[in-house]
């Protein structure tokens, strides 16, 4: 009886740490979604709010890769499985652009309100991710001639609107970086397919009317 106890325990720590979490969602993001990943650098054990990267004054901490590179952002099942065995509470980075989304994102309070006008107005959104500041609205890859001819269209951007296109990056719910838990404000429905997700467009306009009608005046962060 203390043998099967001792188990139940160590079964219940794995599953509250969320290594098993981690890996799972990272092989449904590259192997099932075909979105490429890596795993982040991890907060500093010493202090979660700083970062595990030699930059002392990192302001993403535990949010952005390092080592490997960007480039190093893949599909492979084993080498997902791989890193996540070796370091199992890495945040998932997902490389945008090429085939994989791309994301826009605002200030978590802008976001909020600019959602609920979206939702109001029958605006049709796919994932979104929530870190501790800002909110990341998932759309279709798009080129940075198509986002420069967008932009330059606007009278007005916010200038707190990011856009995480070619060579950018997110980090992916369920990661845990030294801001805090990334987690899904929207969340993909269920299956193996990868989620949809609109078109930068749609997004970019109806974000911009959503926080000109709610009177919102988004911050730098």
């Amino acid at each position: 009886m203390r043998e099967i106890l001792g188990r139940r325990r160590r079964l219940l720590s794995k599953r509250n740490d969320g290594r098993p979490e981690l890996i799972s969602a990272a092989l449904t993001f590259a192997a099932e979604w075909k979105w490429p990943v890596l795993p982040g650098v991890a907060p500093d054990p010493q202090g979660r709010a700083r970062c595990g990267c030699p930059d002392p004054e990192c302001t993403v901490p535990g949010a952005h890769p390092f080592d490997p590179g960007l480039l190093a952002a893949t599909t492979d099942e084993r080498m997902v499985r791989w890193w996540w065995t070796n370091r199992p509470t890495a945040p998932i980075v997902l490389a945008t652009g090429g085939k994989a989304p791309c994301a826009v994102s605002l200030p978590a309070l802008a976001a909020s309100r600019a959602l609920t006008a979206l939702d109001q107005m029958g605006m049709r959104l796919g994932p979104v991710v929530a870190t501790p500041h800002r909110w990341a609205i998932l759309v279709a890859p798009y080129s940075m001639e198509q986002l420069g001819e967008l932009l330059y269209a606007k009278d007005y951007v916010p200038g707190s609107l990011r856009f995480h296109g070619e060579g950018g990056y997110i980090t992916l719910p369920p990661s845990e970086t030294g801001h805090g838990r990334i987690g899904w404000e929207r969340a993909p429905l269920p299956g193996s397919a990868a989620p949809w997700v609109p078109d930068v467009e749609a997004v970019v306009d109806a974000v911009v009317e959503a926080l000109t009608r709610t009177g919102v005046s988004a911050p730098e962060l």
